[in-house]
């Protein structure tokens, strides 16, 4: 008994530092989870709401909702010779309808994320509620950005609101975060045949 006792009393030091680097370890782990969780959170408008489609596109507003339901992703293709503008947009709080109330986003948003693919410039309006104080029907501000041309490739973007600027002027309004409702991505100048897709819209 002595001679057993005298092996565990030994061995203590180790024991106890085996079990720091077991709470280390469990510490990390929950740590990475809790990210992990927080960023589940996160919703992606693309597979959360509803989007909607005007101008030449080969994809109607029914085919483009039941594609990014299944796959997760937003296709627009403009036609051959198309004329005017292609405007796809999608409500920041989910709507059935292209209209509703403007979303007040906490003042520690600061940027929205974006995945995207495109053969040409695609203008990005964050459409304000009106003045009236209405809503969001047509009348709010546009402040907006340009999103490069990407034709070979996904890529991932990330905009501080500070960057949405009415008509992109440097001394051109700034958004109203508290007051916003759409988000809308425009091709004013599309070429047959070009394409735009979307993988994700986060709001950070």
């Amino acid at each position: 008994m002595i001679q057993k006792s005298y092996i565990w009393v030994s061995n203590y030091p180790i024991l106890k530092s085996l079990m720091r680097q077991l709470s280390l370890y469990f510490l990390a782990f929950s740590l990475i989870c809790f990210s992990a969780k927080a960023q589940e959170k996160r919703e992606n408008l693309v597979k959360t709401n509803k989007w909607f489609i005007a101008g030449p596109s080969k994809e109607s507003e029914e085919m483009i909702n039941v594609i990014r339901t299944k796959k997760g992703i937003i296709t627009v293709t403009a036609n051959d010779n198309p004329k005017g503008e292609i405007e796809l947009n999608v409500m920041i709080t989910t709507s059935e309808i292209n209209d509703g109330i403007p979303t007040n986003l906490s003042s520690k948003s600061k940027f929205v994320e974006i995945t995207y693919q495109s053969s040409q410039i695609i203008k990005l309006q964050a459409r304000e509620g009106n003045s009236e104080g209405s809503g969001c029907i047509h009348g709010g501000s546009h402040p907006r950005v340009s999103l490069s041309a990407s034709p070979h490739q996904f890529k991932t973007i990330k905009i501080p609101w500070s960057d949405f600027k009415q008509d992109e002027l440097p001394d051109g309004k700034l958004l109203n975060i508290h007051n916003l409702c759409k988000f809308n991505f425009v091709n004013y100048n599309p070429i047959s045949g070009s394409v735009f897709k979307i993988k994700s819209v986060i709001i950070n």
